[in-house]
C-alpha cells in the first residue's frame, strides 16, 4: 500500500478511535479493609475498561477500591478522572497520580458531575456512600433524568439482598416490574464492558 494511503488509513482509524471512546464513572469503597475478592475484581474491570480505550471517572480517593482502580489502570497507561471535594482534599484523601483530578465544593456537586461526565454507571460493592450514590442515579433514571446504562457489580454476591429488596418493592407495588430494568446485574467484572456495549449500540 502506497505511504500516502497508509497515512490516510491511520488518520481515519485515529480518529474512529477518538469518537468511540467511551467514560465510565465507577462508583466504589475507599476501606481498606475489605475481602480480597473485592481488589482483585476491581483490578480486572480497570484493565478490561483500558484495554476497551475506556475514560475511568471515580470519586478522586487514593486508597481502597478506588485507589485500586486509579492504580491499575494508570499503571496500564489508561486515563483517569477524579472528582473530589474540597474537604477531602484538605485531609488528603484525594490520588496524586492520576491523569485528572478535578475539585469541587460539595458532595452534590461532586455526584452530578460524576454523572454528566460519564456515559455509563459501574457500581462495585461499596458502604453507604456507594450506595446513595447507586440509589439516587437509579431514582432519576425512573424519572428520566438520566438515560445512561446503569451496571451493578455484583461480585461475591454483594448485591443480593438489594436486589431482593428492589424485587420487594415491586411485589408491594412500590415500583412497576420495569423498573428492575433500569439497571443491569453483573456478577464477573469481564462481562461489564460488553454489558455496557451493548446498551450504548
Amino acid at each position: 500500500m502506497p505511504l500516502q494511503n497508509q497515512a490516510q488509513q491511520f488518520i481515519c482509524v485515529k480518529k474512529t478511535f477518538l469518537v468511540n471512546k467511551k467514560s465510565v464513572c465507577i462508583y466504589c469503597a475507599s476501606s481498606r479493609s475489605v475481602p480480597e475478592i473485592y481488589f482483585s475484581e476491581a483490578e480486572k474491570l480497570a484493565l478490561a475498561l483500558v484495554k476497551n480505550n475506556c475514560t475511568i471517572i471515580y470519586g478522586g480517593g487514593a486508597v481502597g477500591l478506588m485507589g485500586k482502580i486509579a492504580d491499575t489502570a494508570m499503571d496500564a497507561g489508561g486515563e483517569v478522572i477524579g472528582i473530589i471535594p474540597r474537604f477531602m482534599v484538605e485531609v488528603e484523601w484525594g490520588h496524586t497520580n492520576i491523569t485528572r483530578l478535578i475539585t469541587v465544593e460539595d458532595m452534590p456537586q461532586r455526584k452530578n458531575l460524576l454523572m454528566n461526565k460519564a456515559d455509563a454507571i459501574v457500581a462495585l460493592p461499596g458502604g453507604t456512600g456507594t450506595l446513595e450514590e447507586l440509589i439516587e442515579v437509579i431514582s432519576l433514571k425512573r424519572l428520566e433524568l438520566f438515560n445512561k446504562p446503569i451496571i451493578i457489580l455484583n461480585t461475591n454476591g454483594y448485591y443480593d439482598e438489594l436486589v431482593s429488596f428492589m424485587q420487594k418493592m415491586v411485589d408491594q407495588k412500590f415500583l412497576e416490574p420495569r423498573h428492575l430494568e433500569i439497571y443491569t446485574i453483573i456478577n464477573d467484572a469481564d462481562e461489564v464492558v460488553p454489558a455496557i456495549m451493548a446498551q450504548l449500540d
